[in-house]
C-alpha cells in the first residue's frame, strides 16, 4: 500500500520508499555511537545467562547489549534487542533489566537516561510490573509525570496478563487525573486495536493467578499441604489438609522440604501481592455495570465470571439475572434460582447484575435471606444498597465539605469550571440526554486551594431525555451521603 502510494507521486519517490521498505531495521543506527553514563558498571550488574543457565555473555557482548538498550525509548525498541531477548535466557534478561533501571533511579533517574526505563519494556516480566506499578502512581506527585507517562509505554510493551491488568488499573483508579488519563488513551488504543470497547478489554485482562479451575492453589510444603481460595474482598485464604481455616499461611519448618516449602511460602507472597492490585478493580468494575445496567452474553458470562478462577470469587456472592429472572452461584459453579432450584440461562439471554430498584422490595427481601442463610458477604452493597427516590431539589441549601464534593469525580460526576475559574458546579449523566447538575457556592479551585464548606445550590435534573431510574437513585444516594 505505502508502495503503490509512492508511485503516484513519481520515480523519486517509488525508489526512496522501496529502499527504505528494503532496509533492514538491525541497520538503522544513529550516526553517532549511543552513548550512556559512566553509572552503567557491568561488574555490578547480573549476568546475562544463556540457555540452560551454565554460560553468560561475556562482557563485550553485554556492552554491546546496553548499548543496543540505549538506542532504544519506550515503545520503540531496538530490533537487535528483540533478537538478543529470543537467544538469551528470559529470566537473567529481566533481571539484569531491572537492576539496570535500580542504579538509574538511585542516581536520580537522568532524562538522558531514559533508555534504562525503555528497557523494561522489551526485558521486563511481571516481577517488574509489581515493583514498577507503585512507582507509577507515585511519580506524578514527586513532580515526575513525563515519567510515569513513558512508564505506561513500558507495561503495554511487556504486555502480559498482569502488565495489562496493572495498565487498566491504573486507568481506572490511580489519583492523579493527568496520568490516569493517559493510561485511558493507552488502554482505549489496545481495545481498538482488538476491535473490543473498553469495557469488553476489561474482562479480558483479569488475570487468573496461577489458580486451578476451581479458583483455588495447593502450595505443597511437601509433608503437608495447603489450600488457598479468597474471600468476598479477593483476599486469599488458608487452609489445611483438614479444611479448617489458618490464620496465615505457615512459615517453612525444619521438616519441610527445603525446596518446596520455600517456593511454595514465595509463591504465596506473590500470590497476595498480584490479589490486592487488582481486587479494588474488579469489585469496582462489577459494581459499575450493575449501576450502568451492563449485561453480557451467557457464553460471556460463564467465560468471565462463573468459570474465571478468580473472578468467580466474587461473582458468586452476587445475584445475578437473565432476561430478568434472578439467579446466584452456587459454591461447586452450578447456578440456583430464588427456590434454591437447579438454573439454566437461557440461549441468548442477556446475563446482568440487578440493581435492588429494578429487582424489588420482595425480591431483595427473599434473596438477602437467602444470602444470609448460606453467610455469603458481598464485595459491595447490592441487596443492602440505599435506593433513593423523591425531588432533587430538597438538597439545595446544604452545606458540605468541600473534600467531599471532590470526591464525587471517583464516582462519576464532572467538575464544571466556570467564567472565573471556579469550579462552581458538579454533575452527572443520568443516561443518553439527561443529566443532574448542581451549583456550588463559593466554588472550588483548580489549585486546591478551597474554603472548607459547599453550599449546594439549584439541584436540577436537566436535558431533553429521560432520566434512568437507577442512575438517578445513585446520583441521589450520593448527594444524600455528601450532606451526611
Amino acid at each position: 500500500a505505502v508502495a503503490g502510494a509512492a508511485r503516484v507521486h513519481g520515480v523519486r519517490a517509488a525508489d526512496a520508499v522501496a529502499a527504505l521498505l528494503a532496509a533492514d531495521p538491525l541497520e538503522r543506527l544513529a550516526t553517532r555511537p549511543p552513548k550512556y553514563g559512566e553509572w552503567v558498571d557491568l561488574a555490578a550488574l547480573p549476568q546475562v545467562l544463556l540457555p540452560g543457565r551454565e554460560a553468560a555473555l561475556p562482557e563485550a557482548a553485554t556492552r554491546n547489549l546496553v548499548a543496543m538498550l540505549a538506542l532504544g525509548k519506550p515503545g520503540e525498541t531496538y530490533p537487535g534487542v528483540l533478537r538478543i531477548r529470543d537467544e538469551c535466557d528470559r529470566a537473567s534478561l529481566a533481571e539484569f533489566a531491572w537492576s539496570l533501571f535500580e542504579y538509574w533511579q538511585m542516581i536520580g533517574a537522568p532524562a538522558a537516561d531514559t533508555w534504562a526505563l525503555a528497557a523494561l519494556g522489551p526485558l521486563g516480566d511481571d516481577a517488574a510490573v509489581r515493583d514498577l506499578t507503585p512507582l507509577i502512581k507515585a511519580w506524578p506527585g514527586e513532580s515526575g509525570h513525563a515519567k510515569a507517562v513513558k512508564a505506561l509505554d513500558v507495561l503495554a510493551e511487556i504486555g502480559t496478563e498482569t502488565a495489562l491488568a496493572h495498565l487498566h488499573g491504573i486507568a481506572q483508579r490511580v489519583r492523579f487525573a493527568g496520568l490516569r488519563a493517559k493510561a485511558e488513551e493507552k488502554i482505549a488504543e489496545i481495545a481498538e486495536r482488538l476491535g473490543l470497547t473498553t469495557d469488553e478489554l476489561g474482562d479480558r485482562l483479569v488475570p487468573d493467578l496461577g489458580l486451578d479451575a476451581s479458583g483455588s492453589l495447593v502450595l505443597d510444603y511437601g509433608p503437608r499441604r495447603f489450600t488457598v481460595g479468597f474471600d468476598e474482598a479477593l483476599k486469599p485464604v488458608v487452609a489445611g489438609e483438614d479444611g479448617r481455616p489458618l490464620k496465615a499461611l505457615p512459615k517453612p519448618g525444619a521438616k519441610d522440604d527445603p525446596e518446596l516449602a520455600p517456593a511454595a511460602y514465595k509463591r504465596f507472597g506473590r500470590l497476595k501481592k498480584d490479589a490486592r492490585a487488582v481486587a479494588a478493580d474488579q469489585i469496582a468494575r462489577l459494581e459499575k455495570a450493575m449501576v450502568n445496567g451492563r449485561s453480557w452474553t451467557p457464553e460471556e458470562f460463564r467465560a468471565y465470571f462463573a468459570g474465571h478462577p478468580l473472578v468467580r470469587h466474587i461473582a458468586r456472592r452476587l445475584v445475578w439475572a437473565a432476561d430478568g429472572v434472578p439467579f446466584r452461584i452456587a459454591e461447586d459453579g452450578t447456578l440456583a434460582d430464588a427456590a434454591d432450584e437447579m438454573f439454566t440461562i437461557p440461549a441468548g439471554a442477556a446475563v446482568g447484575i440487578p440493581h435492588p430498584l429494578p429487582l424489588g422490595e420482595a425480591a431483595v427481601k427473599a434473596w438477602t435471606e437467602i444470602f444470609a442463610d448460606y453467610e455469603i458477604l458481598q464485595p459491595f452493597p447490592q441487596l443492602g444498597r440505599t435506593v433513593v427516590t423523591g425531588p432533587p431539589d430538597r438538597f439545595e441549601g446544604r452545606r458540605v465539605p468541600s473534600g467531599a464534593v471532590r470526591g464525587l469525580v471517583q464516582r462519576g460526576w464532572l467538575l464544571r469550571t466556570g467564567d472565573d475559574g471556579l469550579r462552581d458546579e458538579i454533575g452527572r449523566p443520568l443516561g443518553p440526554g439527561a443529566e443532574i447538575t448542581v451549583g456550588l457556592d463559593p466554588g472550588l479551585w483548580a489549585s486546591g486551594d478551597d474554603l472548607p464548606e459547599q453550599v449546594l445550590e439549584r439541584v436540577v435534573i436537566e436535558g431533553a431525555g429521560a432520566p434512568g431510574p437507577v442512575l438517578l437513585s445513585e446520583a441521589l444516594a450520593d448527594l444524600e451521603r455528601l450532606s451526611g
